[in-house]
């Protein structure tokens, strides 16, 4: 059996597995990224949700660097094929699926180019290495550490096994978590271990997970019929899914129409998970539309398939594979047309979306995981509008990511009602990536260190892309320093460090919607506001970087720093003379010595050419996280 060796094993290369790799890469290690379909991508690619669950600051804030050069680059993919008279040659944010859930729509196929060119630069240089058609069978672990993991590829029989200093488990279902033997958790928690009020009356039930669907994807033919062979069991699901048009979302019912808008509603089915609108692209190119079907009538809710036998699993998976077809079947004989009639023959399904011979997702979109049992457990009240009243969800300060999504529970059998929580923009706590019993493992996808009901806020794919890029950087970081995770958990300064190095990587951990990862006070305000250093209106998501600072509210700020620092602060003792003065340079003068003086005057020449000069707050926060630097990262602290 081969061995290899390697800085960091990804397993799993679902869209968190990815931006690990990405981000162990470009801090110059080496990873290893194993997947055990033929597709890395996971949520866009294998599991055909290429329709991007996001929010509505996405265009200028709210998800990393990297995950927005994936969404330029799927932008770029279709630019060339677009009509010379399509309005979106001129937008820089158009959507080839001009779909109504989402702001970006494409095809599965472009998402898996853009990530193998994405991590093509390391594959070249020998920095990665990637293997597809390879589970995990095996991990060997000794006290708190792993230390090796096998793979098997089912199909040949073929293994090999990778020993690694960290290990990530971005697998869909933390297949890592149960071969290890660390404790996890499954299913649905009761209020009794949350305190969440919509957590179980009773006992925690690891049976209750949210459903999995299997998608598809169809074109709209006119005048054709495509008719599929009728599934096994097709009226049992027609009748208690049951097949429908009409969503129930808790407070209220909505029928939609297939193409037609109804009254009411957002949009039309057709539109809703759109990927391709044909009308954008040249004929030769796209003829006509293609629309992703991942609907209430296709989310399987019977079963888990997590902790189930594989003749289980597969008994499983067959089922849920039947009621996607019947979906199919429903839609192009019984569905209500818009113009009175039963059924769209027309409906064709593309295999070829899906690259598969049954024209179904390779894999089950999977909506929720295996968790681990974390150093931080992210619950219901931390994040819902319900109890968060100001404009952010609550605030952790060891912050290593942020994201906004409802709290959207698909339902289970046992549970009927599904959820849908309005959310305040929340972030990701280093401790919810850290499991309590291993050292060296980090959680890298969906199974971070949320409830079954949080987990319904951060599956999503900007936010699991944050979780996967931060458990690269952390493995990363320490490799590079030599200290375990819980260390840099525990540490302020060792946290502090890791913050800013994401925050250089261009990871926002903070929301300010009006300082963009561009700005040139974004590291500076985000991590004055990690640190408690800066204010913010705690109703408003807007740090007012160009507005000008305050005499009073320098003061604070650089008192808060000094504080920090833990200066001497006896040249602040006229504090009424302090405020009377409009000079920065003054104030600078009182706080710091010569040699910090000069370091800022050389950053920051413009702000010394006049005495009096009126500064903002982008730049006063520049300049306090030059002082940081300088007196506290590189001089010892």
């Amino acid at each position: 059996m081969e061995r290899i060796g390697t800085d960091v094993l990804i397993i799993g290369g679902s869209l968190g597995g990815c931006a690990a790799a990405i981000s162990v890469c470009r801090a110059g290690l080496s990873a290893c990224l194993v997947e055990e379909t033929r597709w890395i991508g996971g949520q866009v690619t294998s599991q055909g949700v290429s329709a991007l669950d996001e929010h509505e600051y996405i265009e200028k804030f709210g998800c990393s660097l990297t995950y927005y050069e994936f969404r330029n680059k799927i932008r770029e993919y279709y630019r060339q094929k677009l009509n010379e008279s399509s309005p979106a040659r001129q937008n820089p944010e158009f959507s080839p699926g001009n779909c109504w859930v989402s702001h970006l729509s494409f095809e599965p196929k472009a998402g898996l180019w853009v990530l193998n060119e994405m991590l093509s630069p390391y594959l070249r240089m020998g920095q990665l290495k990637i293997y597809t058609l390879y589970k995990p069978v095996f991990v060997e672990r000794s006290d708190d550490r792993i230390s090796t993991v096998t793979f098997i590829n089912e199909k040949t029989g073929e293994k090999f096994q990778v020993e690694a200093e960290y290990f990530i488990d971005a697998t869909e279902l933390g297949d890592i978590l149960s071969l290890s033997k660390i404790r996890y958790v499954v299913g649905a928690e009761s209020t009794k271990e949350t305190d969440e009020p919509h957590a179980l009356d009773g006992p925690n039930d690891p049976s209750i997970v949210q459903s999995f669907t299997y998608t598809f994807a169809v074109e709209y033919r006119p005048g054709e019929s495509n008719l599929v062979k009728k599934p096994e069991g097709y009226e049992y699901f027609r009748d208690n899914q049951p097949y429908s048009l009409e969503v129930d979302y808790g407070d209220r019912e909505i029928k939609y129409g297939m193409f037609k808008v109804l009254e009411g509603t957002f949009g039309s089915f057709w539109t809703y998970r759109r990927l391709i609108d044909s009308s954008q692209f040249r004929d030769d190119c796209y003829r006509f539309d293609i629309s992703l079907i991942n609907w209430p009538s296709n989310d399987f809710h019977e079963r888990s398939i997590i902790d189930t036998s594989e003749e289980d699993r597969l008994k499983v998976l067959k089922k849920a594979k039947n009621l996607s077809l019947g979906f199919l079947y429903w839609l192009q004989t019984e569905a209500p047309r818009d113009d009175g009639g039963k059924g769209y023959p027309e409906l064709k399904l593309r295999k070829d979306v899906m690259g598969t011979a049954d024209g179904l997702s390779t894999f089950p979109y999977v909506r929720e995981s295996r968790r681990i049992r974390a150093l931080k457990t992210i619950r219901e009240q931390d994040i819902s509008a319900e109890f968060q009243k100001r404009a952010r969800s609550k605030i952790f300060f060891d912050s290593v990511g942020i994201g906004k999504y409802w709290i959207d529970v698909h339902n289970h059998d046992k549970k009927k009602i599904s959820l849908l929580i309005d959310t305040k923009p929340f972030q990701i706590p280093l401790g919810a990536l850290i499991p309590e019993d291993v050292d060296n493992l980090i959680a890298g996808s969906k199974n971070i260190g949320t409830t079954h009901i949080t987990n319904g806020a951060y599956r999503v794919h900007h936010v699991e892309w944050s979780i996967g890029e931060a458990a690269g950087a952390l493995a990363a970081f320490c490799v590079e320093n030599r200290v375990r995770p819980k260390s840099v958990f525990s540490s302020d300064k060792l946290r502090q460090r890791f913050q800013i190095d994401l925050l250089e990587r261009g990871v926002p951990l903070f929301w300010f919607i009006d300082v963009p990862i561009s700005s040139g006070c974004f590291v500076a305000s985000q991590i004055g506001a990690i640190l408690k250093i800066v204010d913010w209106d705690e109703n408003s998501l807007y740090f007012c970087p160009n507005r000008p600072v305050r005499t009073l509210e320098a003061f604070t700020w650089i008192k808060r720093l000094s504080n920090f620092l833990s200066l001497n602060l006896e040249r602040l003792e006229n504090t009424n003379e302090l405020l009377n003065n409009k000079s920065l340079t003054k104030i600078l003068g009182k706080t710091f010595n010569e040699i910090t003086i000069g370091r800022i005057r050389t950053c920051f020449p413009e702000l010394f050419i006049e005495e009096d000069v009126l500064i903002e707050r982008g730049q006063l926060v520049r300049v306090l996280y030059e002082v940081l630097r300088f007196l506290y990262f590189e001089n010892g602290g």
